[in-house]
């Protein structure tokens, strides 16, 4: 069977419920919440009331771990990856989405790979916890990894990953290798394509340089058996074409998948 697509909240970031609506308009089968600033996505009654009133399930929860969200539940980020964990066991989401931790989060990155391991439900006790792979940014000249646990040594810590194709293009780094290197662990996927010259762009699929078709080729014949998510920034494209460009990446997904 081809993996579920789903639609990320963060693809209309900050509006969660538009974000519902927009899954249920185009024909995804689920949704995975990225908790933020928007009180609709900050408690498991406020998501599974959307989830209930759009009929779109809830297949994984990603924590308030960008900087722009830094303030959500507090500024412990155990304790928001624990909150991240309740909800997702809450909504019965299959998926806990983390990003490593930043440089500065000195005691978390201390403890950062003991915590997951120890949250990570292999027995489908609960939700798995899936650690995302980040990328590099440009400082005074050079490229610099403001995050911890980044790397290929450190993702063979963890027994499940999220590969976020963006994030890819950003560190400037190999996709298909990159895929390669992080083998069955691949449990996640955040798809969306990338100029790999601009940062993280998070573009619809089939508008970068990224090679994702090549991607879900291998993917599919390594028996990825996860869930693969369009994380794009629809928000930011013209209004008129929103809707039209959720569709075509839902499109461009199911057809890549299916091989």
């Amino acid at each position: 069977m081809p993996p579920e697509i789903v639609l990320s909240t963060a693809s209309f970031f900050p509006d969660t419920d538009l974000a519902f609506r927009m899954a249920a308009e185009c024909g995804y089968d689920g949704v995975e919440v990225m908790v933020n600033h928007d009180r609709h996505s900050q408690s498991a009654e406020a998501v599974q009331a959307l989830s209930d009133q759009y009929g779109v399930r809830i297949r994984a929860v990603h924590v308030p771990c960008l900087v722009v969200s830094q303030h959500v539940w507090g500024w412990n980020p155990e304790v928001k990856l624990r909150r991240s964990v309740e909800m997702a066991a809450a909504v019965r989401a299959e998926t806990v989405v983390v990003h490593p931790p930043f440089r500065w989060q000195r005691g978390y990155a201390e403890d950062f790979r003991d915590l997951v391991l120890e949250l990570d439900a292999p027995n489908g006790e609960g939700p798995r916890v899936t650690v995302e792979n980040m990328f590099t940014v440009e400082a005074l000249g050079r490229r610099v990894d403001p995050y911890r646990w980044n790397d290929d040594t450190a993702f063979a810590s963890f027994p499940v990953l999220t590969l976020d194709t963006s994030h890819a293009g950003a560190a400037r780094q190999d996709l298909l290798e990159l895929h390669d290197s992080m083998g069955g662990r691949v449990h996640h996927l955040h798809l969306s394509d990338s100029t790999a010259t601009r940062g993280d762009e998070h573009l619809p699929p089939g508008t970068g340089v990224l090679p994702l078709a090549e991607l879900a080729g291998a993917m599919v014949a390594r028996g990825f058996g996860g869930v693969v998510v369009i994380e794009v920034g629809f928000g930011r494209l013209p209004e008129g074409s929103r809707t039209s460009a959720a569709r075509d990446s839902l499109e461009y997904a199911r057809i890549a998948f299916r091989s």
